[in-house]
């Protein structure tokens, strides 16, 4: 009767395990595959948003992360030391991107970025 219990058990162990690691692996493949931006596509994104971020925040850094070498190409304004510019423009969180005079908060997939600016 132990054995029994002790193999149902491991074979719980093992079926969290797989779930976890195709979790984790979904994550790396959807959520990341964008990484890394042309340097076209950074540079129209740049052009036609404005990106607001703040010093210290993590959420920020991985949207500038996804764009990789490319990130000098877009247009960032730092809340931390232009905190005027972002109170005039009402930027409640970081990151907002603001394209055609609309806010947009969180991170935003590349794809989406491409749709809201059209490049």
């Amino acid at each position: 009767m132990e054995r029994a219990e002790k193999d149902k058990r491991s074979s719980i162990w093992i079926t969290i395990l797989i779930f976890v690691l195709i979790a984790v692996i979904a994550y790396f493949a959807i959520v990341r595959q964008n990484y890394d931006t042309s340097e076209e596509i950074a540079k129209c994104i740049g052009e036609k948003s404005i990106l607001y971020v703040q010093l210290g925040c993590s959420h920020c850094q991985t949207q500038e992360e996804m764009f990789g070498e490319n990130v000098q190409y877009l247009t960032i304004v730092d809340c931390f030391y232009e905190y005027e510019k972002c109170a005039n423009k009402n930027i409640a969180s970081t990151p907002t991107w603001i394209i055609n005079h609309r806010n947009y908060e969180g991170v935003l997939s590349i794809d989406k970025l491409r749709e809201l600016t059209k490049c």
